[in-house]
């Protein structure tokens, strides 16, 4: 990697006695310096009100050349691609631990809606993807990887929503477990979309509790 290893000429120790040893930048094992891209990148969509990313900026950040960039990743959407894989093997491995310690119904659907809502909070960066505002101008299929991923998370709702409505009741439990996931994950998108747009000062879990009880 251009740069990535280098130190400063030994001195004199004749002339300079007392000069501090030379500094050597170490060069990152491997898959080190692709987490480290990821990590920047993630990290400069913390900003608020940061405006797009471009390779330049965040090589710049990483004091390296945007040639070096691409040695780690095809192309800056490849990079998104990497956020994205942290998001839905983060938050789908939260919602199985969920599914297997809590049985279907409010208090299943209630636990997955706040566990995104913390995972919000816990990863500004990682909203902005979620949500789509850090995805405006790049590639489309990545726009379409979050949709699917927000199809998955209404579905896991729904089916856990529907032995509570049956439970209530209902005549069609199908159908009503559909409208209240539904309900549920436009507040999840919609809550996210404040936190981002917000310049994270409104917090997802604003009231949480008691509107998750107001839907379900």
């Amino acid at each position: 990697m251009e740069n990535e290893e280098f130190s400063a000429p030994a001195p004199d120790a004749a002339s300079t006695p007392d000069a501090p040893a030379p500094t050597v930048r170490k060069r990152p094992k491997p898959g080190e310096r692709r987490v480290q891209i990821l990590q920047t990148l993630a990290a400069m969509l913390e900003r608020p009100g940061a405006e797009r990313v471009t390779t330049a900026a965040l090589a710049a950040q990483l004091d390296v050349s945007e040639a070096a960039l691409y040695r780690h990743f095809a192309s800056k959407a490849q990079m998104f691609e990497g956020l994205i894989d942290f998001i839905e093997q983060s938050v789908f491995t939260l919602v199985n631990q969920i599914l297997e310690r809590e049985g279907a119904g409010k208090e299943q659907a209630a636990r997955i809606v706040t566990m995104l809502m913390q995972f919000a909070e816990k990863n500004p960066g990682m909203t902005r993807v979620m949500v789509g505002d850090a995805l405006v101008y790049e590639n489309e299929r990545l726009q379409s990887r979050m949709n699917q991923f927000f199809d998955k998370i209404e579905s896991t709702l729904r089916q856990a929503l529907r032995d509570a409505v049956i439970a209530d009741g209902s005549d069609t439990p199908t159908v009503d477990a559909q409208v209240r996931a539904g309900a549920l994950t436009a507040f999840v998108v919609g809550r996210l979309q404040r936190f981002a747009r917000s310049g994270f000062r409104r917090l997802p879990s604003e009231h949480l509790e008691a509107t998750i009880a107001l839907i379900v």
